[in-house]
């Protein structure tokens, strides 16, 4: 996993989780705590509610990327450029300043003008984009997206936003984001959630992930909050995603979010990391196989990757025998335990052959059977 250097912010794995706050300077924008159209009033939001309470980047937004709302023009965001950039000069605290666009004229004139970073929400669809990014040797998050400026993350399978993800390529110091959210009217909120649950696979590109889940519906859905009331779920969920290996949390609950980040980075497992070895951040042949892919290896060897563990009871002396005289064949490791019960630790491709291989004693084969269809779904 490589890290990326934000105009001197570190972002990656050597480094602790990020907090990226909210600042728009349009007025269709849906969340009004971080809507202003006066520099001044811009600039104290920004030193009060976001840098003194912990935001390491600030994301300036010159429209709204609703899909209810008509996409702005390069030219319109270009109008709203002064106002994003005067009041980031009166801005007195110390942070990292992205312009969010899907434009590469916009990103180039903001850039120009001083921002530290681009946040391109439609992907690199605007070719242009990398090409910019890298010439100014800027960090860009980059928002899984379909080659399609007016359709910014309207995708909704977990494998199409993966595919996304590569569209025009990387510049070194990109960072990646899955796009959580309704961008689109075929995107649920199931797919957000599948997209959460694989959230490592995104790893798998060796890019830092950002995240944008503040009080999102996927989130909310879960305990039946209104958005005024989501922070508790978005805090929960931040925790898990920085867990997960999310390096950017963008959200407009500063405070809050960072206080989140630190628990879940303070929990996330231990990992060996030397300029020689990395031990991949891998749970299950899905988050195996992203890496394998990418390193040109066959993905057949995912479901040898990740480990799994069951306590099986209730068989006889002699079908425990028979297991235990088996299992290692397969690649499973067999102990019993008191009371007999039979401890069974193996990867998810050896209890696949194990399963496939035995057909008796009954009370074995059923025990392996419901395995082998717990773990088809990885």
């Amino acid at each position: 996993m490589r890290n990326v250097d934000a105009a001197g912010l570190g972002i990656g794995d050597d480094h602790p989780p990020r907090i990226m706050g909210v600042l728009n300077v349009s007025s269709e924008s849906p969340y009004d705590p971080s809507v202003y159209d006066d520099p001044g009033e811009a600039a104290r939001y920004v030193d009060e509610a976001l840098i003194d309470e912990g935001a390491d980047i600030v994301d300036v937004g010159l429209e709204s990327a609703n899909k209810k709302f008509d996409v702005l023009s390069a030219e319109g965001e270009l109008d709203r450029l002064d106002t994003a950039v005067e009041a980031m000069e009166s801005v007195s605290g110390d942070a990292v300043f992205s312009i969010e666009t899907r434009y590469n004229e916009v990103a180039e004139a903001a850039l120009a003008r001083g921002f530290d970073m681009v946040n391109d929400i439609c992907g690199f669809a605007d070719p242009e984009m990398p090409e910019v990014c890298a010439d100014y040797d800027v960090a860009v998050a980059k928002m899984a997206s379909p080659p399609d400026l007016e359709r910014p993350g309207a995708i909704a399978d977990v494998d199409d936003i993966y595919d996304a993800l590569e569209l025009n390529g990387f510049t070194d110091k990109t960072i990646l984001d899955p796009a959580f959210g309704g961008w689109s009217e075929d995107k649920t909120t199931d797919d957000d959630r599948e997209t959460f649950r694989r959230l490592r696979e995104f790893r798998g590109y060796g890019y830092p992930l950002l995240v944008s889940i503040n009080r999102k519906n996927f989130l909310r859905e879960i305990p039946g909050r209104s958005t005024e009331d989501a922070l508790p779920a978005s805090l929960a969920a931040t925790s898990m995603a920085v867990e997960r290996g999310a390096h950017v949390v963008r959200t407009h609950d500063v405070a809050e979010t960072r206080d989140a980040a630190l628990v879940g980075d303070a929990f996330a497992r231990e990992r060996v990391r030397t300029p020689e070895v990395e031990e991949l951040d891998v749970t299950t042949p899905g988050e195996a196989a992203r890496h394998l892919d990418r390193l040109g290896v066959d993905a057949a060897y995912a479901d040898d990757a990740a480990v799994r563990v069951f306590e099986l009871s209730g068989l006889t002396a002699d079908d425990r025998e028979r297991l235990r005289d088996v299992a290692g064949t397969y690649g499973v490791t067999a102990t019993e335990g008191a009371a007999g019960k039979v401890l069974l630790v193996g990867t998810v491709g050896a209890f696949d052959r194990l399963a496939d291989g035995v057909d008796e004693p009954a009370a074995v084969a059923t025990a392996l059977g419901a395995i082998k269809r717990g773990l088809s779904g990885r």
